[in-house]
């Protein structure tokens, strides 16, 4: 294969459009797939020959690339191409030596920006992918991660769909229920919480737009035909106002005071719950904390977790409710 510019991103466009069912790419149509983009990137690009085109579906029949299937559906004198299973995708394989290669010139290039202050995320970001991409026995960092969480080889699966908008029939197994349930679902986006991960999407029975579903709970995913619904939802800043997953239906944020003591005050000062967290020392043994935030389940359990080194001081509701939770988990060891 010619060694030339940009190749893992004509991979990648080729992937989007051998798996669109809706639209017929003939030779030229992915020629022209290709330019586009590569000529946002290179305004100085050559273009993409036909020769090139061939030898990139090639390779990615190989067994060196991805050992794609491809129909070659003929219209006359032309042919246009398309994955013998639409679910296919690229990006749901192993990486390949170039795609190993194309990350590690990138992690090289990133490592250049870190501690510049616009991108003080490379610095969790970059030991992760270096570790990922290392080939050595020894750990020498070790991440917060559910390598054993069930469901995670959805992941790339849902992405995916999100990506390409792709509708969805899920089948679910809640805690509650005693048999899976199926849904039909318009995949928004993907959140990750306290080591599970969720998936945000359009519920098409009750057109809930906030629909969430635990991935762990997943026990079935297929692609369907039906027309993509998009989301209205601002997702950057639909998270803002509480903590997790759950934002229960047109809640609101309250004012909330909290007492940390100790040692875990000093803890809460340097790990703060929520970016609306304002603090102080009322004394030498008090953190008093105030938030702005909605309260869900996750907030609760949160607090519930500091055990005797917290105190609900508002509002009143709040702090009857975590009461409640503490006398009854008292109960159980009388």
């Amino acid at each position: 294969m010619a060694i030339t510019k940009y190749p893992l991103i004509r991979y990648k466009i080729l992937d989007k459009c051998f798996r669109n069912t809706g639209k017929r790419y003939f030779i030229e149509d992915l020629i022209k797939e290709c330019e586009n983009v590569i000529l946002e990137l290179d305004p100085n690009s050559s273009g993409i020959s036909l020769r090139q085109i061939r030898e990139d579906i090639a390779f990615m029949k190989s067994p060196e690339g991805w050992s794609i299937e491809i129909e070659e559906n003929r219209v006359g004198r032309k042919m246009y191409y398309r994955y013998v299973d639409p679910a296919f995708s690229i990006n749901n394989m192993p990486l390949n030596e170039i795609e190993m290669q194309h990350i590690m010139e990138a992690v090289d290039i990133l490592t250049q920006f870190k501690g510049m202050p616009q991108f003080k995320w490379l610095n969790e970001l970059v030991p992760k992918l270096q570790q990922g991409l290392t080939q050595k026995k020894d750990t020498i960092i070790e991440f917060d991660n559910n390598e054993y969480l069930k469901g995670i080889d959805y992941i790339g699966q849902l992405y995916n769909a999100i990506h390409y908008k792709k509708v969805l029939l899920i089948e679910y197994q809640p805690f509650e229920s005693d048999s899976p349930l199926n849904f039909t679902i318009h995949p928004h986006y993907l959140k990750q919480y306290n080591n599970r991960w969720f998936l945000f999407g359009l519920n098409d029975e009750n057109e809930k737009e906030d629909w969430n579903l635990a991935i762990d709970r997943i026990k079935n995913i297929s692609e369907l035909n039906n027309k993509f619904k998009t989301s209205r939802i601002d997702w950057a800043e639909y998270f803002e106002d509480f903590i997790g997953v759950t934002k229960p239906t047109e809640a609101k944020s309250e004012k909330i005071i909290l007492h940390f003591y100790g040692k875990t005050g000093k803890y809460m000062e340097t790990k703060p719950i929520h970016g609306s967290q304002k603090s102080n020392w009322i004394s030498n043994e008090t953190l008093e904390v105030k938030l702005d935030l909605i309260i869900n389940y996750e907030f609760e359990r949160l607090i519930l977790s500091y055990a005797n080194n917290v105190k609900v001081v508002e509002p009143l509701l709040l702090a009857n409710q975590i009461n409640e939770r503490l006398i009854e988990a008292n109960n159980l060891y009388r």
